[in-house]
């Protein structure tokens, strides 16, 4: 398992969620940087998606995580990031395949789109995932550096 430090944000929808990975993380010997949410109270999502980007972006981590209620805003939110390949997984084949082809570097989930249980095979699943480069390479440099950040 990647055991390289990473970041991590949430939206009030996906709070108790991010609290539960970053349990297992931490049990698992990584480092943990929490950007927020703290609480189930009512924030918007981009605050939180912004600052996990930005991070991954600037090359601050290697790796981010991103959950809000299903997952579409904070992909939609980090994917405007240069350098950030962000995908949104609630299943693990997704999660595998856009390591091995697509060296994502943000996992995004929806915490209201599946449980705990999933969510924790889903980050172990893409942390010990490895990219296979190759003829994948060559299409992701086809397309990195893209985008302007926000």
């Amino acid at each position: 398992m990647n055991k390289s430090p990473l970041v991590i944000g949430s939206d009030h929808a996906a709070y108790q969620l991010k609290e539960k990975i970053k349990i297992f993380l931490v049990e698992n010997g990584i480092v943990v940087e929490d950007m927020g949410a703290q609480s189930e109270s009512s924030v918007d999502y981009p605050d939180y998606g912004i600052k996990v980007a930005s991070l991954v972006s600037a090359g601050k981590f290697d790796r981010g995580i991103l959950l809000c209620g299903t997952g579409l805003g904070m992909s939609m939110v980090a994917n405007r990031f240069s350098n950030v390949r962000a995908a949104l997984c609630n299943d693990l084949f997704s999660a595998i395949m856009s390591r091995r082809h697509n060296n994502s570097n943000v996992l995004v989930m929806g915490g209201r789109v599946i449980g705990d249980v999933l969510a924790i095979e889903i980050v172990k699943a893409w942390l010990e995932t490895q990219f296979e480069g190759g003829r994948h390479q060559a299409r992701l440099d086809k397309f990195n550096g893209m985008g302007k950040n926000v």
